[in-house]
């Protein structure tokens, strides 16, 4: 598959998202950008070294904006290494900067494809790349809630023995604290689970909290996270590519709200096609508002 991608932050998540596009064959050049030289150079090298073996090549250049005014996509992974227990805002400001700082070197360039924004809190920091950058929302997309969604297919699939394939649903709201399973949206095998009784109330906020501490496990054994949300940007972007028309929960702007917040979306080649209309519950519409509420005032924080 033919693509150009540049990647904006090449710390864990952006070498492993390097690493997945290459893997999967889902660029052919790509574009490292980072603000440690020789972290990007050794990216680089090792990506090629890496390659060599499964006799394909791909074009990588480093610190090139220049480049990016064709590329088809721009993943932002910008990252602090200030964090903070179980609070993805303790990297907040940072990572704001980096935006700022950035994002006007990539609309310079004369780059007009699709921005990726991974990096976090990531609805606040979307809604921030899509301000800076004045690119229309639905060429702006968050990853949001898609890695959030797949740890809860995994946490119900494994508590109801099933393959996390045949779990449906979302996780809705903030990629973070105020996260939440709208349970009347999850089928499992076909069957409403709570139509069906497959979870009780206790199990259900018990595989809540799994989702939502999913990652801090993680980040708490390893250091990091990476190739999980690296997995996610790489699909997320293949389905772009392939113009699927694929169901995917992302950060996407809610106009009601006001502000970009994970919610399922049907994705094409254009971005965003449209943003579902999800029958929820009068106490999950709430949830939702609450989670809105929550990054507003995360994006509140920031504005000079």
């Amino acid at each position: 598959m033919s693509s150009k991608i540049g990647i904006i932050g090449v710390g864990h998540v952006g070498a492993d998202v390097a690493y997945t596009l290459c893997r999967e064959k889902l660029a052919n050049h790509l574009v490292l950008i980072d603000q440690n030289e020789d972290k990007v150079l050794a990216e680089k090298l090792e990506l090629e070294d890496a390659l060599v073996v499964w006799d394909y090549k791909i074009k990588i250049e480093t610190q090139r904006y220049a480049s990016l005014k064709d590329a088809e996509f721009v993943v932002v992974s910008v990252g602090s290494q200030n964090l903070d227990n179980e609070n993805r805002n303790s990297e907040l400001m940072d990572n704001v900067r980096a935006v700022r700082e950035t994002i006007p070197k990539v609309v310079a360039s004369g780059f007009s494809g699709i921005f990726i924004v991974i990096s976090n809190p990531c609805d606040t920091i979307t809604r921030l790349v899509q301000e800076v950058s004045s690119f229309p929302k639905h060429r702006v997309i968050g990853t949001g809630t898609l890695l959030d969604t797949s740890r809860m297919k995994r946490v119900v699939s494994d508590e109801l023995n099933v393959s996390p394939r045949d779990v449906e649903g979302y996780v809705l709201g903030e990629h973070g604290e105020s996260q939440f399973i709208p349970w009347s949206q999850v089928r499992v095998g076909g069957e409403e689970v709570l139509t069906a009784n497959l979870l009780s109330e206790t199990k259900q906020d018990e595989l809540k909290e799994a989702t939502r501490l999913g990652g801090w496990v993680i980040f708490k054994g390893k250091g990091w996270t990476s190739m999980g949300i690296a997995s996610m940007c790489g699909r997320l972007i293949q389905t772009i590519q392939l113009n699927e028309g694929r169901i995917l929960p992302v950060s996407v702007f809610d106009e009601a709200e006001g502000i970009y917040l994970g919610y399922p979306a049907k994705i094409g080649r254009e971005g965003i096609l449209q943003r579902l209309s999800l029958e929820l519950t009068e106490v999950e519409a709430m949830k939702y508002h609450e989670s809105a509420e929550t990054v507003k005032q995360t994006y509140l924080s920031i504005e000079e």
